[in-house]
């Protein structure tokens, strides 16, 4: 079966064999799941392997690898060894520690299923080691069955995605939840009371509950695109000596693939040709500029994934040239699968609100337990029937216990959610609207984020104007300034000149939607043809020239030559490029009224007009052209002795309001940190226009080269300075976000490419862009924003604390009135008195108090100037102290006017009935004044406030008043003296209350 001779004693059974994969039958690993296992793990370790499954029931083991790197006589070896190995052991009556004792031999790591594979530095091998690795042709590509035996190794040329969960198993989750659990056990306790109806409605909360938290995860989840948007494109590629398109996923490395403009790079790959070739690697590196790429590099050092400029990157972009290349990695193997399996392998956090209210929930409910027994004892010993003090106590549990919370944060959120739809974002998780409130760092991705992501012409200098330029992106609104003041580039001729060497000096095409342009093709040349637009020059304004020859640009030569003929028959030449390449060539300079000798003086001024346009981070580019009454036909005649025209200054700009969003952000308290790919000097740029460095301080930029000589520890300590990090990669990105939340800040990380993705899923809160976004990102985010504006991050945190301001109120409303209820029972059994409340009237006081009223305040609308204070402090429970000392004051106002009212009445009249109807009318009077006295806004802030109230005031009547529910409830019919007391009472509450009062909404603490 295999012409290999066995160097080894004890051979295997083997069942099957085809190169690259192998089968044995193994009788020793028959129910030895350990053994098995522990074989498994050292034959990983043999370089080549890439995937053994093994089965205990048919005791068989399964081996892929590749042939070229590990011969099948090797693993037959070296299982012979281990089984061997196994035997003695055995013998030696050791079979307990046989598994632990074969490891020994090896000092490896074990490689296991789970883990990410580490990158292999393709960058640094010449092509001749790259092609003789993977065992291709660079003529001729892969033989098929190769490709075909490497895909059956390796799997399909795609990301092992984590399998979505369904509706009923969001549903299901939502039951994991403290507070559900909790609902879930107050239900039952009410059936066990023989309250029915209250166990069925509590039951019926709690499975709505559920069903709106599982709905808002699976519609969001719904709305987003799967990772599969790479995977569904066909490439050109080349096996046995011919070409033709396959589907990506068909790829397998050592193919060769052909690029092109507009073409998706669909695998990781080596340059093995190109020409004129550019990528646009911004979703990946978040570099806004689009690489020049050359097959012509070979390095030896290690180099930044930004700067490795003879790959192509999967998920990149063409936007330039051509190219050849040969797949190197594919799949997870890729770069943006390897972030992608950081992000599928990294734990889902819970949020500050999610494990505080779980904690406050375990909190309350504790305390009602220990207080209800505490009630039952007392009544017990001071004489109470055993069944009368046991109903109570149970009542006054379920009572206590603020089922309602529950409801009102989900229906808060769910109302945020909604507002923050109506403003341009998908929450795909409801408490993180919430966790907003808590944030106070958010860390942001420069390019299409804090910018357009499209490049823009914002300055123009000739030899004597600089002209201004307005407008964002390839928006083709704008005006052109000189000495400010607006003019018309058609009467400027040295602009104009300009303006038409860039049009036709371009290979970009586009297509017009309203007032902007869809550029197809390089950024930088779209920038030019938006330019030119602006200034009403149409491409149609060009038909008078004719394309004769065009020298495309070269990374090397730095610029691109033209060669056009017009309708006289007169040729020009149109150069662009890198200004000193441009100006080196120039003999004269046309000043906007003639062509004259370019001078010295010239040339200086030039130079200094370059630096300054440099230093502010503006991609500059030269302009120049000559005109010929002949075609030119050596390269010495096309290029030298050229007309200098002037300069452009491009720059990705920062997105409308951003400015006035971030201004926002620090009056709230939080700061914004950029990190970026781009480049230190273009990233301090955007940060001066944004006003995210302090002019005051200095140092606040750190890039990813000082970033990686900095320990953990060294880092934590500067980490609070930095305002910009620049030139990062993911790996940076997601060390600065577990570092910050290290230091005990709530982070949230905004991003819209690959590279940001796992730090996007390590953040508190993660935002992806909607538009711009890539699927990754998108996937790993909590919210995303589908008008990919950074102002919607700010209305996002402003709904966030109207959500925690809302549950502040809830909870003081909510707890004082059960707080009130037990200090009047607990003193009526003091006193060896039966309890002024039933088990049934404290569940009505539950359902009417805690119905539509405490809804009506889980709706209130953001106050005005919640951006004008501290975020809330995500490590603090939102039961901060001042809130807890205001809710045990009005509490104790609550149960000891009401203790009042039915101890006076009790002992002058004698009559329980009519004294336990006092105390629950006093207690739901004042919960219903109380309810006004957690807000802080008008009342017609709040249409929904006087409509509950109205509705629980009738239901307390009917409770009263009507006599089918009067025996159910044990009340008798109140006169007008008794709710003249009950109102006097509930003033002077409310007066001794109101002065001084906390404002809600006033953070205690700050992060």
């Amino acid at each position: 079966m295999i012409n290999e001779e066995n160097s080894v004693v004890y051979q295997p059974n083997i069942v099957s064999y085809l190169p690259g994969r192998i089968r044995f039958k193994c009788k020793e690993i028959k129910q030895n799941n350990s053994l098995a296992q522990k074989i498994k793990q050292l034959l990983l370790k043999l370089s080549g392997i890439n995937r053994i499954t093994t089965n205990i029931y048919s005791h068989s083991i399964l081996i892929y690898y590749q042939p070229n790197q590990v011969s099948a006589k090797a693993i037959i070896k070296k299982l012979s060894y281990l089984l061997i190995k196994y035997k003695n052991l055995k013998e030696r009556k050791v079979i307990n520690h046989v598994a632990p004792t074969l490891e020994q031999d090896s000092v490896e790591t074990t490689k296991t299923s789970s883990e990410i594979p580490k990158q292999k530095e393709w960058y640094k091998l010449t092509l001749q080691q790259i092609i003789k690795t993977l065992n291709s042709d660079p003529e001729q590509g892969l033989k098929p069955e190769q490709a075909q035996q490497i895909i059956e190794n390796l799997g399909p040329n795609q990301f092992n995605q984590q399998k979505k969960k369904g509706f009923w198993r969001l549903f299901l989750d939502q039951f994991k939840d403290f507070i559900i659990k909790l609902l879930l056990g107050a239900s039952l306790t009410s059936f066990l009371l023989g309250q029915f109806g209250d166990a069925l409605i509590i039951l019926a909360i709690t499975i709505l509950e559920a069903l709106l938290g599982s709905w808002q995860e699976f519609k969001a989840n719904k709305s987003l695109a799967s990772l599969q948007k790479y995977s569904e494109t066909e490439t050109k590629v080349t096996r046995n000596n011919k070409t033709r398109s396959i589907d990506s996923k068909r790829l397998v490395p050592g193919d060769i693939i052909s690029l092109e403009t507009g073409d998706i790079v669909p695998a990781d790959a080596r340059l093995i040709d190109s020409s004129n070739l550019k990528i646009n690697e911004s979703t990946l590196t978040g570099e806004s500029e689009a690489i020049s790429k050359t097959h012509k590099i070979d390095y030896t050092s290690t180099r930044p994934l930004a700067d490795r400029k003879n790959m192509a990157f999967m998920g990149t972009s063409i936007v330039k040239g051509r190219a050849k290349a040969i797949v190197v990695a594919t799949g997870n193997h890729t770069q943006m699968g390897y972030i992608s399996q950081k992000v599928n392998t990294s734990e889902q956090q819970s949020t500050p609100l999610e494990r505080d209210l779980e904690q406050l929930a375990k909190n309350i409910t504790c305390s009602c337990l220990a207080i209800c027994s505490g009630i039952v004892i007392t009544g017990l010993l001071t004489g109470q029937p055993l069944i009368q003090m046991i109903k109570t106590g149970l009542g006054l549990a379920i009572g206590a216990i603020p089922e309602g919370l529950a409801t009102v944060l989900t229906i808060s959120l769910a109302f945020g959610v909604k507002k923050i739809a109506e403003k341009g974002a998908i929450v795909k998780q409801l408490s993180a609207t919430e966790n907003l409130s808590c944030t106070d760092i958010i860390c942001t991705d420069k390019t299409g984020t804090l910018t357009t992501g499209q490049m823009t012409v914002t300055e123009v200098q000739t030899i004597n104007h600089k002209y201004k330029i307005t407008g964002r992106g390839y928006s083709t609104t704008g005006e052109f300034y000189c000495n400010q003041e607006t003019i018309n580039p058609q009467h400027q001729q040295d602009l104009k000149q300009l303006l038409t060497i860039g049009s036709l000096c371009n290979n970009t095409s586009y297509e017009k939607n309203d007032d902007s342009l869809k550029i197809i093709g390089d950024p930088t040349e779209g920038a030019l043809r938006v330019l030119a637009q602006k200034a009403d020059l149409e491409i149609a304004d060009l038909d008078c020239y004719t394309r004769e020859e065009e020298i495309a640009f070269d990374s090397e030569a730095k610029k691109m030559t033209v060669i056009c003929q017009d309708d006289s028959n007169n040729y020009s030449i149109n150069v662009k490029g890198a200004p000193d390449v441009i100006l080196a060539k120039c003999s004269k300079i046309f000043d906007g009224e003639q062509v004259r000798k370019l001078t010295t003086k010239d040339r200086k001024k030039i130079t200094e007009q370059v630096q300054e346009m440099g230093n502010k981070a503006l991609r500059v580019m030269g302009f120049a052209y000559k005109k010929l009454d002949y075609k030119p036909t050596t390269d010495h005649i096309i290029e030298e002795n050229l007309v200098f025209v002037g300069l452009t200054g491009m720059i990705d700009p920062p997105r409308p309001k951003v400015k006035d969003a971030i201004k926002q952000c620090h009056q709230a308290g939080i700061k914004v940190i950029m990190i970026t790919g781009d480049h230190k000097r273009t990233a301090k740029a955007i940060g001066k226009k944004l006003n995210l460095l302090e002019s005051t301080k200095k140092n606040q930029i750190l890039t990813g080269q000082q970033l990686d000589n900095l320990s953990d520890q060294q880092l934590a300590d500067r980490i609070d300075k930095i305002s910009i990090f620049a030139r990062t990669s993911p790996q940076q990105k997601l060390r600065i976000v577990k570092t910050l939340k290290k230091k005990g800040h709530v982070v949230t990380m905004t991003g819209d490419g690959v590279n940001d993705a796992p730090a996007i899923k390590e953040a508190d809160i993660g935002i992806a862009m909607g538009q711009t976004g890539t699927d990754i990102a998108q996937e790993s985010s909590a919210i995303v924003l589908t008008d990919d504006n950074f102002t919607t991050i700010v209305d996002a945190i402003k709904e966030g604390r109207s959500i925690s301001s809302n549950i502040k109120r809830f909870l003081k409303y909510v707890l004082a009135g059960n707080i009130g209820e037990a200090i009047a029972i607990f003193t009526a059994a003091l006193l060896g008195l039966p309890p002024p409340l039933i088990a049934s009237q404290l569940l009505l006081i539950n359902f009417i108090t805690e119905g539509f009223p405490a809804l009506s305040l889980g709706i209130e609308p953001a106050d005005q100037n919640n951006m004008k204070q501290p975020p809330r402090d995500g490590q603090q429970s939102i039961l901060d102290q001042n809130l807890l000392s205001e809710i045990l004051f009005k509490g104790f106002l609550l149960g000891t006017s009401t203790a009042g009212l039915y101890l006076t009445n009790y002992f002058t009249t004698g009559n329980l009935t009519k004294a336990s109807t006092l105390a629950y009318a006093n207690l739901v009077i004042n919960q219903m004044i109380h309810v006004f006295q957690c807000r802080n806004k008008p009342i017609k802030a709040n249409k929904y406030i006087v409509p509950a109230v109205t509705t629980s005031c009738l239901l307390l009547l009917i409770s009263i008043y009507f006599s089918p529910l009067m025996q159910l409830f044990g009340t008798v019919p109140l006169q007008l003296i008794d709710w003249i007391i009950i109102l006097s009472i509930s003033g002077l509450i409310n007066l001794i209350h109101s002065t001084p009062r906390q404002d809600i909404t006033q953070p205690t603490t700050t992060c």
